[in-house]
């Protein structure tokens, strides 16, 4: 074991500047096969550090590795199991319980009680020594500085200590000077005893001589105690004097202390005062302003307007802990708070005065609106309102409720204001608009009062609310005969007193720059309040876009409309813009209900009229649109639009029923149908109006329903005529409604188009060949025999042998078709083509040719039948291709 531990010391912990103490062979509790080593060191410098090292042998020699140390600090208690009865195991708890198992119980009981000494040697720490014998802890605790308790015990355990550099070269120089020490060793010693001796005496002698000294020295320490002492009485005085000059002195040191917190504490009130003045103190001239100031003029209400702002800062200063249990600052906000009541009261009972005067004013001037179609300008009573913007964000931010009375007063005046205007306004619109009746009345148009204007409007509504003799042109659906519109009484719809011819273009030019103007007028109007409204009661106006209004008016499918608009505004808006838009719809409720009895009115008039207002309106709905989308103006405007597209709409569903239920003259030919021509007036105005229009789909969806309502009722027209042939009905009109989109150029209609063409063609040739017919009935019948019998498989060179058709046969049926019965028989077809075709469409000539070239066709049909069957025969027609020409040229032109 002593080599081990010398191996270990000089392989391990020298290295390490340590100190092997003790060494116990173990291996842990349940694994014999694995040995290892656990050593108690020390460190050779200070402070001193123990530890407890496991070391063991490398798996790839014999040299051993140091594994896990622990500080024996970290060690709480060491359980050797049994106290009594010799045992290898003992247990060792650092962090955790590490259980060991001894070679021996010798090596076991060595160890733990170099541990127990290192502990009372080093650290002094309580380590739990349980199940250990009393023999093994025989050392007690030592009691002085100069007892070691370890070491003895040091140099017992330690059996081998190295010696350090200076001690070896020590060792050398003294054998260096002695050569006999490795031969003679006692030699050495008495050598070395002798010199030691020598050494002793010298010490002796030199203490001898010293003693000398010794006394000198202690008579210097007599004298020197002695005047310590004298000093010592010096100091006592002169402590006894300081003492009461140190009284003196801590009295004046608390004087200035009192008096450097009095100076404080005057420095901080007078901040506190300094600070109270300058944020609570209201000049005299603001409380004047705010007492007696003149709201009337501009330099008053400006001097209000500062005085107001002031008394907002003094009332919402930041008061510091404490201000607000002062009595002069609870006097001082009682004092702010009545200036303020007071001036605000005063503020509202003025600005409700200049409600009333400016109305007053307002009122004065309408009279010389109500002859002209324009609506009075608010500009200077919103100028003069203005100048009080200020003063009402002041208000609204010190008293709402007052500030609120104020909106109420002022929505309740100007809803009333605005609808005398308007009203007035469109009573103007109105009459101007039916100015002129059938019989060619104009109704006047001089001042008069609102009573007697509501009067004459009603009047000119009628009891039943409908203008008397006012149509649509589209209405008007009848068939007349000889290209003669003749109405039709006991077949024709009701329609009313008024005829097509009356309600012009320029009547409907009048309407639309009426409508125009209308609208023209209510946009400046309602933006110009929508933005004082802002303005004046500091409002925020929205940008976000809620909605388009355009969208609101979609196609009607069945009657219903969807609206996304339930109450004219939108749902998700914030206070302010909620409130801007309330005040705007109580302000001008009245705009929306005479926007539709004038769009009513007009329909009544003309339903063409919805053209105009659809596209006008329209218009005017995307430029609200594009200032602001979700304003009252927008959402007025697009339920309006709403209602004109439901007009547009029910206009064309009208002209399709009425088209359904038409009814022919059974007397009269056809021609060309009214609801035929009458589309063609439709489109071409359509076409005028819609010119680059925002709203070109729903021109588009209605030429669609109409185009198609158009080709049932002329097949159902053509069916159901009997003085007219039905291709003739087919005919004229598809050739009528394809120059009519050829010449208009109807993008949507493009297939339509092509349709109308293709049906046009169609019945042309069906009723050429239907008219023709067979000019030459014998000469066709004898012909019908040969081609018969050349089906049936005779040669067509073969039947000229046949006894029903041989040449003698074919001659006396030719001799039968002189030129002169030809030219009768087409001069007979000519004129019962001329009674079947109608005038307006001027299409005789264009049947006559079609009728010329189907007769040459069969003509050159019976020559090649002719040549075929009855070859070098010579037999030829009685008349020649050139003579049909001539035929059909001379009859073309005597007629």
């Amino acid at each position: 074991m002593t080599a081990i531990k010398h191996a270990l010391q000089r392989d391990i912990f020298t290295p390490n500047d340590e100190r092997l103490l003790s060494i116990v062979n173990v291996c842990k509790a349940g694994k014999k096969k694995r040995n290892c080593f656990l050593c108690a060191t020390v460190t050779t410098e200070r402070p001193v550090q123990v530890n407890v090292v496991k070391v063991k042998k490398s798996d790839k020699g014999d040299f051993y590795k140091r594994q896990t140390a622990w500080a024996l600090r970290d060690l709480a208690v060491v359980d050797a199991k049994d106290a009594v009865k010799e045992s290898p195991e003992f247990d060792l708890h650092f962090d955790k319980v590490y259980k060991w198992v001894a070679s021996s119980t010798v090596e076991k009981n060595t160890f733990i009680s170099c541990i127990w000494k290192l502990n009372q040697r080093y650290l002094r720490k309580k380590i739990d020594f349980i199940n250990v014998s009393s023999q093994l802890l025989e050392e007690s605790v030592p009691s002085g500085e100069n007892q070691n308790v370890a070491g003895g015990d040091e140099e017992a355990v330690d059996e081998y200590q190295e010696l350090n550099a200076r001690e070896e070269q020590d060792i050398e120089i003294m054998m260096e000077g002695c050569e006999c020490a490795i031969s003679n060793a006692e030699a050495f010693a008495e050598k070395l005893s002798r010199e030691l001796q020598v050494l002793d005496g010298a010490n002796i002698q030199s203490i001898m001589a010293s003693e000398k000294q010794v006394n000198i020295l202690m008579k210097l320490l007599d004298e020197a105690l002695k005047e310590v002492d004298q000093i010592e009485l010096k100091l006592s005085s002169y402590e006894e004097m300081l003492q009461s000059v140190k009284e003196q002195m801590d009295q004046i040191s608390e004087s200035n202390h009192l008096i450097h917190l009095s100076n404080t504490n005057n420095v901080k009130l007078l901040s506190e005062i300094e600070f109270l003045v300058n944020h609570m103190d209201l000049a005299k001239g603001h409380i004047k302003a705010l007492q007696e100031g003149d709201l009337t003029s501009s330099r008053g209400i400006e001097a209000c307007t500062n005085a107001a702002d002031a008394l907002l800062q003094c009332m919402h200063v930041a008061l510091r802990p404490g201000h607000d249990m002062l009595r002069a600052v609870k006097q001082q906000q009682q004092r702010f708070s009545d200036l303020r009541e007071q001036f605000a009261r005063r503020l509202a009972s003025h600005l409700n005065s200049v409600f009333v005067q400016q109305g007053h004013d307002q009122s004065s001037t309408l009279a010389q609106h109500s002859v002209e179609l324009t609506l009075p300008n608010h500009h200077p009573f919103h100028r003069d309102l203005l100048r009080y913007a200020k003063l009402m964000e002041w208000l609204k931010n010190t008293d709402y409720g007052k500030y609120e009375g104020l909106t109420k007063n002022y929505m309740d005046y100007l809803s009333r204001l605005y609808e005398r205007e308007i009203k007035d306004f469109f009573e103007v619109a109105k009459i101007k608009m039916t100015g002129t009746t059938r019989e060619g009345k104009k109704f006047a148009t001089l001042p008069r009062k609102e009573s007697a204007v509501k009067q004459e409007t009603e009047s000119l509504h009628g009891s039943s609310g409908k203008l008397t003799g006012s149509t649509s042109s589209l209405n008007k659906l009848s068939v007349q005969s000889s290209g003669n519109r003749r109405s039709q009484s006991s077949s024709l719809l009701d329609m009313g007193n008024m005829s097509a011819s009356d309600l012009d273009v320029a009547d409907r030019t009048k309407f639309d720059k009426i409508f125009e103007q209308v609208l023209s007028e209510l946009e400046p109007l309602c933006l110009a309040e929508q933005d004082f409204i802002s303005k004046f009661f500091k409002l925020q106006q929205h940008q976000s876009i809620s909605g388009t209004a355009m969208n609101e008016a979609e196609e009607v499918d069945g009657g219903t409309l969807s609206r996304s608009y339930t109450s004219g505004v939108p749902q998700t808006v914030s206070s302010e813009k909620d409130m801007i838009r309330q005040m705007m719809t109580k302000i001008f409720r009245c705009i929306e209900p005479e926007l539709n009895n004038l769009i009513a009115l007009g329909d009544k008039i003309d339903s063409f009229n919805s053209l105009y207002m659809l596209v006008k309106m329209s218009h005017h709905v995307w430029t609200a649109q594009n200032v602001d989308p979700a304003s009252f103006l927008s959402t007025t405007l697009g339920n309006v639009l709403v209602t004109v597209k439901r007009n547009f709409d029910k206009c064309i569903s009208n002209q399709m029923k009425q088209m359904d239920e038409v009814k022919i003259s059974k007397k009269s030919k056809v021609g060309i149908l009214p609801f035929v021509a009458e589309f063609e007036e439709f489109a071409a105005l359509a076409e005028s109006i819609f010119k680059n229009a925002e709203r070109r789909g729903d021109l588009d969806k209605a030429y669609i329903k109409l185009i198609r309502a158009v080709f049932v009722s002329v097949e159902k027209v053509a069916n159901e005529s009997q003085k007219t042939p039905r291709d003739v009905v087919m005919m004229e009109n598809f050739h009528h409604i394809f120059a009519t989109l050829s010449r208009l150029k109807i993008s949507c209609l493009e297939a339509e188009k092509k349709e109308a063409k293709q049906k046009y063609t169609d019945h042309l040739q069906s009723y050429v060949i239907y008219s023709l017919g067979q000019p030459l009935e014998k000469l066709n019948h004898f012909f019908e025999g040969v081609e018969a019998r050349v089906a049936q498989g005779i040669r067509e060179e073969e039947v000229s042998y046949q006894l029903a058709f041989n040449k003698q046969e074919l001659r006396k049926v030719i001799k039968e078709y002189p030129g002169k019965e030809v030219k009768k028989g087409l001069d007979n077809l000519y004129k019962k083509v001329d009674k079947h075709l109608c005038e307006e469409e001027n299409l005789l000539q264009v049947v006559w040719h079609s009728m010329q070239d189907e007769f040459i066709r069969q003509y050159k049909h019976f020559e090649g039948l002719i040549a075929r069957c009855y070859p070098g025969s010579g037999i030829t027609m009685e008349f020649t291709i050139q003579d049909i020409l001539d035929y059909c040229s001379s009859i073309a032109q005597s007629h």
